[in-house]
């Protein structure tokens, strides 16, 4: 008689220690290099940008008193602020600035979901779907499309990442009341951003600073871009639809079953209460398109990142709170505007550990600048050797390969742009390769691996609002991350075929 067997799936935390191991291993097998670097001008638009780029031909290996490249071998235990394999949680939680990764991310997803603690609590996200469903009956699968389409949109056209979080938190009780489970509210929402962020003609935190570092006009090459972003929106699109109505017809095939009977139980408690959608509820609603809306106006008008989105979600769900109390809004008392708060940010709280973890990575690594003696810089110098004897189709392609691993460890499109592409630009010369396919190269490698890499921070974060753990995620997602893979080499074999420029 068969048996059901559970298949054992390592968790998150002991998958990075695993990579934290195999990092420290390098950094005894393989030297240390740092580059020069230079800044240089682009003009975007009507404004000048400058950054802060390396110097291909300026490498050279860290070398000891006797002439020969040094290996700063990682020790097990580090004091004084060092970075050992021992030191990687706390030094990679406490890096970098609230800019950035890991300590402001680390706190952006915590004050996210403290503010949609918030305005879940009030219930009227709820009330409001309900509302939604039984005007739309009958349309409702069309909610996949539409919004795979305009997230992807917003990917492409502005760089939409951070801003999915939020999202999430509201799509996910609305697809699972619809039949379908949490995997497909992620993948209409972050992961069509990084859809629409990987194959865009004009996104200004990834092409257009690859264009501009490469010395080719920023934005120019739109034409074949923009019929490979609606190529891999549509692709997205009819991939999540199809998995989408499997799981409608079949629910016991969703791999997130378990951990979406949380969403399930919530829907049920709100269907016990009465069919309420007052005032307070519409001006909660309200709020939270106003924040939207204004979080929005702030990145594209005024350039806001992470502290200003925090602050503004965090303002949006105190106003939904305060709304919440003066209406009664399931009962709410003053008290539960902090207990709710409270239970949304402990929610995120692995993945906010996540990228402190996975940052560790990089530390232990050596860190990713390129004026320090780093491991990193050792493996992007001598990839650039490797790729440069090379034909122009197989370079373009071992390009596209490099970026796609590389964002592992450098998950910042801009800082991926800034480390690589002053290398791959001279390269694609040297192998007849045009500087416009090397940013293709760059700029799918960069954008669809966001999909999986548990380093990126805003991926952990949703997967998080969407209490789906790394390790099943990462299982559901290796087959579109294949098929991703596949056709971002064909788009960049292409372009080497037609000579795109």
């Amino acid at each position: 008689m068969a048996q059901n067997r559970t298949r054992w799936i390592p968790d998150t935390y002991i998958i990075i220690f695993f990579v934290v191991l195999f990092a420290a291993l390098l950094t005894w097998t393989v030297p240390v290099g740092k580059f020069e670097t230079h800044e240089i001008t682009y003009i975007m638009g009507s404004s000048e940008k400058s950054r802060s780029v390396l110097v291909p031909e300026s490498f050279q290996y860290e070398l000891g008193k006797d002439g020969k490249p040094v290996m700063n071998g990682v020790k097990l235990f580090e004091p004084y602020g060092e970075t050992g394999i021992l030191n990687y949680a706390f030094e990679g939680l406490v890096s970098g600035d609230k800019w950035g990764s890991a300590v402001g991310v680390v706190a952006f997803i915590l004050i996210v979901g403290g503010a949609f603690g918030i305005v879940l609590r009030t219930g009227a996200i709820e009330s409001g779907m309900k509302r939604m469903i039984k005007k739309t009956k009958g349309m409702d699968t069309l909610i996949i499309p539409v919004l795979f389409f305009l997230f992807s949109l917003g990917g492409a056209v502005f760089g939409m990442g951070e801003e999915a979080i939020p999202f999430v938190f509201i799509v996910v009780p609305v697809v699972i009341a619809l039949g379908y489970d949490s995997i497909v509210a992620v993948m209409i929402t972050y992961c069509a951003t990084q859809i629409g962020f990987g194959a865009s003609w004009m996104n200004p935190f990834s092409v257009a600073i690859a264009q501009g570092i490469a010395q080719i006009p920023v934005l120019s090459g739109s034409g074949f871009r923009i019929f490979m972003w609606f190529f891999f929106t549509l692709l997205g699109t009819l991939y999540t639809w199809r998995y989408a109505v499997k799981i409608r017809k079949n629910p016991s095939l969703s791999p997130v079953r378990e951990s979406d009977n949380y969403f399930r139980e919530e829907l049920e408690a709100a269907g016990e209460t009465d069919e309420r959608f007052g005032l307070g509820d519409i001006l909660v609603i309200l709020t939270i398109a106003l924040g939207m809306v204004w979080t929005i106006w702030g990145v594209v008008e005024k350039g806001y990142y992470i502290p200003e989105i925090a602050s503004q979600f965090f303002a949006m769900g105190l106003v939904s709170g305060i709304i919440g109390v003066i209406f009664k809004l399931n009962g709410m008392k003053i008290n539960d505007i902090a207990v709710s708060f409270r239970a949304g940010a402990s929610d995120l709280l692995g993945a906010a550990i996540v990228v402190g973890m996975a940052k560790g990575i990089i530390l232990v690594l050596g860190g990713d600048s390129p004026t320090e003696p780093t491991v990193l810089n050792t493996v992007l110098h001598n990839v650039g050797l490797m790729i440069s004897g090379l034909s122009p189709v197989i370079s373009a392609w071992l390009m596209y390969l490099f970026q796609s691993v590389f964002n592992f460890f450098v998950v910042s499109g801009s800082g991926q742009a800034a480390l690589t592409m002053p290398l791959m630009a001279p390269l694609a010369d040297i192998a007849g390769v045009t500087r416009q396919v090397a940013v293709l190269a760059f700029q799918l490698g960069d954008g669809f691996t966001n999909l999986i890499v548990p380093t990126s921070a805003v991926m952990m974060a949703s997967i998080g609002a969407a209490r789906i753990d790394w390790a099943t995620w990462a299982k559901w997602q290796i087959k579109f991350q294949g098929i991703l893979f596949l056709c971002g080499s064909l788009f960049v074999i292409a372009a080497v075929v037609v000579g795109f420029n």
